[in-house]
């Protein structure tokens, strides 16, 4: 009965098995944090920099999808916030908490994939995603949606930071239906303004444009090849 399927669950469980990669490919990737990866610095997006200084985001409760080495997540405490910031690496868990004992701040960091979390609905007032999105294959882009309604408040906002199509870091230009004959994302899909208005259609667009490149050193993190777009909840 292991692999059968009796429901859509069990369906989605068979394609996330062909698909994701799996904890331990995460586990290896950030276990040299000296590797040349350009997020690896403990700065902010600059497009998350600039949603606070434009007065557009407010001090409030926030859930981090994917949150890496915990450099967003600091950033959102130190801005007033409560934050819940997910991964499914506890390497790159146990990174983020020394960063966060480095910088003096609480941050409840969850180990989960995110599809198990339990979320009360309207809890949060902001959905922050860096770099996650890009890794989730289509066929899980309606849980993708359906959590972040569910964790948002009314008028809440949800943020994303992904691969543009043909990007310097990455994003296949393959189609969805692309994916499943390759049995591969081909390093996480690219995205265009396009396609992330037709994906978030039942979100009202603030903004949407390309990060914009930002020398190192520096306060806030940003590169060519990536997307940023703010969404509100109705």
């Amino acid at each position: 009965m292991k692999e059968t399927i009796l429901d859509y669950e069990d369906l989605l469980e068979m394609l996330d098995s062909l698909l994701r990669e799996p904890t331990e490919f995460w586990d290896k990737f950030y276990s040299d944090r000296e590797r040349g990866i350009p997020f690896f610095v403990n700065y902010p997006d600059e497009n998350l920099a600039g949603y606070f200084e434009n007065n557009l985001f407010q001090s409030g409760k926030v859930l981090e999808l994917g949150c890496g080495p915990g450099r967003n997540a600091i950033y959102f405490v130190e801005k007033g916030c409560l934050v819940d910031a997910v991964d499914l690496s506890r390497e790159t868990l146990n990174w983020a908490r020394e960063r966060a004992i480095e910088r003096n701040v609480r941050v409840n960091f969850i180990e989960s994939n995110i599809f198990n979390l339990d979320i009360e609905e309207g809890t949060y007032d902001i959905v922050y995603d860096s770099g996650c999105f890009h890794h989730i294959a289509p066929h899980r882009r309606l849980s993708y949606i359906n959590l972040v309604n569910r964790a948002l408040k009314p008028n809440g906002f949800f943020a994303i930071t992904c691969f543009v199509p043909g990007g310097e870091l990455g994003g296949s230009e393959i189609s969805d239906w692309e994916v499943y004959r390759l049995l591969n994302l081909k390093g996480g899909l690219g995205y265009s303004e396009e396609k992330l208005k037709s994906i978030f259609k039942d979100f009202r667009v603030i903004e949407i444009r390309e990060m914009k490149e930002v020398k190192q050193p520096n306060k806030v993190f940003g590169v060519n090849g990536l997307m940023t777009a703010v969404f509100q909840k109705y």
